[in-house]
């Protein structure tokens, strides 16, 4: 069904740009006030998805820090992994500003290009231009006030809030713990329909949208578009080329053998754009062509595919780069440091949602706490078909790698395939 959706959502933003376009050249001035009432209607789609960011994403925040305390508390084995699993992201994080601004820096948006695409969408507040100071960050590390803090999407202090929260209630005893954790489940799944209710009238938002931005722009915010796609995907492809050089330099598998062992995997991951669904072939692959023992397999792979994404925080973080670049926005390391916290937090507590679902609730905290518009997401959105691909690539690869380098010294002998 996310597939068609996709579809659905991608021809609605090609329909949206000609046909805006078109007006652009044969109405001129006379279909402004049509274009002003389509695009109001795209802005009244767009607030209908902000109106969840802030509950969808605490709740869901909670959720995920007490589930990964739970599994963290099953074993020594458990644990281990979840610390790797941390490390990974981090590393990861910081591999996607470097590589995403290192990009950007080679190939620059055009400024003309993205000034066409970006007057589509608000300005960022003055006060966001300015890069925090550490003392600034670190005063504003904890909410004062939690509920204020969610009123003025200060997301940073209500991810540490979240988190504390969700350590904190996995320490009730089970009386106490369960019936929280419900109530935050049933908020969760509340937000949930009502995104996938306003996500059902995607094309619709996205093509009233599009339409104004072609009546603005005509094409001129094609070529943006096509090298947003261009530098998020690649920096997310180089996670699977990254964390195969990782396997073969810890001496975990070799190279040639950890491909050949992925390759079938990687396949099923590029045709279903699932982990999930790729789940039983890494299972089969993981330990029939590496070796790897059934207790390391048939713990640390379940475990990474609920808890572990480890091209969510590249993906997402390249996403608000790229966005930041667009708008002019220079983040200082303070909020860089904060965006890679919000976006651990959110790769953690995101796992498990649809793409359409998880694109835009992990994505627009990383924008709040950088101080990027939220406003051309749902643009972006239209496009994710193929940075999603790699991101689920990316995802199958870290998985099978991190549960090879856990068996590393205990993997069985394999028979060569024919």
């Amino acid at each position: 069904m996310h597939k068609s959706l996709a579809l659905r959502v991608l021809l609605a933003l090609i329909a949206g740009l000609l046909i805006g376009a078109a007006l652009q050249v044969w109405s001129g001035s006379a279909a402004g006030g049509a274009v002003d009432l389509v695009k109001a209607l795209g802005v009244l789609w767009l607030n209908a998805l902000r109106m969840t960011i802030i509950p969808l994403v605490f709740s869901l925040l909670v959720i995920g820090i007490a589930s990964v305390a739970d599994a963290a508390a099953t074993g020594k084995l458990a644990a281990r992994a979840i610390g790797l699993f941390a490390i990974l992201l981090v590393a990861f994080s910081l591999y996607s500003l470097l590589a995403t601004n290192g990009l950007l820096a080679l190939w620059p948006i055009d400024p003309a290009a993205g000034d066409v695409l970006k007057s589509t969408g608000s300005a960022p507040d003055a006060a966001s231009l300015q890069a925090a100071t550490l003392t600034e960050f670190l005063r504003g590390l904890a909410p004062s006030n939690a509920l204020k803090a969610a009123v003025e999407d200060a997301i940073l202090p209500l991810v540490v809030f979240g988190a504390f929260f969700g350590f904190a209630a996995s320490k009730l005893p089970a009386d106490l713990r369960e019936p929280l954790l419900n109530i935050f489940k049933a908020i969760s799944e509340t937000m949930l329909t009502i995104v996938r209710w306003v996500l059902w009238a995607a094309p619709l938002g996205v093509f009233a949208l599009a339409l104004s931005v072609g009546a603005q722009t005509g094409l001129g915010a094609a070529a943006t578009l096509l090298q947003y796609i261009v530098i998020v995907a690649g920096v997310t492809a180089g996670v699977t080329v990254i964390v195969m050089a990782l396997v073969a330099l810890s001496g975990a598998a070799g190279l040639g053998e950890f491909i050949r062992a992925t390759g079938p995997v990687l396949a099923i991951a590029f045709s279903t754009q699932s982990s999930l669904a790729s789940l039983p072939a890494m299972l089969e692959r993981t330990r029939d062509n590496l070796g790897v023992p059934d207790r390391f397999t048939g713990l640390l792979l379940p475990l990474a595919v609920a808890v572990f994404r480890i091209t969510s925080p590249v993906a997402n973080l390249a996403v608000a780069v790229f966005l930041a670049h667009l708008y002019g926005v220079h983040p200082g390391i303070p909020q860089y440091f904060g965006a890679i916290i919000v976006a651990f937090a959110i790769s953690v507590g995101s796992v498990g949602l649809p793409s359409q679902v998880s694109f835009f609730a992990s994505i627009a905290p990383i924008c709040l706490a950088m101080g990027v518009p939220v406003d051309l997401l749902p643009i972006l959105l239209a496009v994710e078909v193929v940075p999603d691909i790699f991101r689920t690539i990316g995802n199958v690869t870290g998985d099978m790698g991190v549960t090879t380098v856990m068996a590393k010294g205990q993997r069985q002998p394999v028979e060569a395939e024919a």
